[in-house]
């Protein structure tokens, strides 16, 4: 790839972060990641790649990955956010604290560092993408599948998604979403099999890969934005 494009990924050790952090680096980008401890995650030695740990709620691990994409590659172009915390139980057994880092961790996450994404995009002048993984949850709930809390949280992903596309479209910076139903990852490493395959109409289970490969389309559909796009087996299509 001439004028190789940087892209940062947040949550980036296992499963759906780890695949999209090789997809990128498979089509020649350079990528930093990020995980509280990505540099354990046995990523390979590569000049396209560096690594920085650290917990992504905190403000100064998003300071430290922004500033490690500019100093070793010179520019943010495409920004990833999968970082995420995820569990599923009736509404009334979330505690107040788990709600709170829910927020923390998905949200906060999110704004500390999209926002020097978008500044440091504003200042190169030449667009950028920013891609966020929500759930398919979020806008189509499953009976059985209880998850309000966290859902809150995906919701108001999906909702800033489309927010900012409108705000910088004429930036050139675009906001997408990708919205994955039962994905084959470490969560689910205890769940049986064919209760997962039971929640999507096509009765299948979402490879990493897939979700990571929706990811490379919308940072590279340069027409593209405010888009939630769902890799879920067809769930958010309806009943089955």
């Amino acid at each position: 790839m001439e004028n190789k494009k940087t892209v940062i990924v947040t949550g980036g050790s296992q499963g759906i972060g780890a695949a999209i952090v090789q997809a990128f680096l498979d089509r020649g980008y350079n990528v930093v990641a990020t995980s509280r401890s990505i540099s354990k995650a046995g990523f390979a030695p590569s000049p396209n790649l560096a690594l920085v740990d650290g917990d992504i709620s905190q403000a100064a691990t998003a300071h430290n990955v922004a500033q490690t994409a500019i100093t070793n590659f010179g520019a943010i172009d495409h920004l990833v956010n999968n970082a995420g915390i995820f569990s599923s139980k009736p509404f009334t057994d979330y505690s107040i604290e788990e709600f709170r880092r829910f927020v923390s961790i998905n949200l906060e996450g999110f704004i500390f560092i999209t926002q020097l994404a978008v500044k440091q995009m504003l200042s190169q002048g030449t667009g950028g993408s920013v891609t966020t993984i929500t759930a398919a949850l979020a806008d189509h709930p499953i009976e059985g599948s209880p998850a309000s809390i966290p859902m809150i949280t995906k919701g108001g992903l999906n909702a800033v998604t489309v927010n900012l596309a409108s705000e910088y479209a004429k930036d050139n910076i675009r906001f997408n979403a990708v919205a994955p139903g039962t994905v084959d990852t470490p969560l689910h490493k205890n769940n049986p099999k064919d209760a997962m395959k039971a929640l999507s109409p096509m009765g299948t289970i979402t490879d990493a890969k897939d979700v990571a490969e929706a990811v490379v389309y919308l940072a590279e559909a340069n027409h593209v934005t405010g888009e939630v796009l769902h890799v879920d087996g067809g769930a958010h299509a309806g009943r089955w």
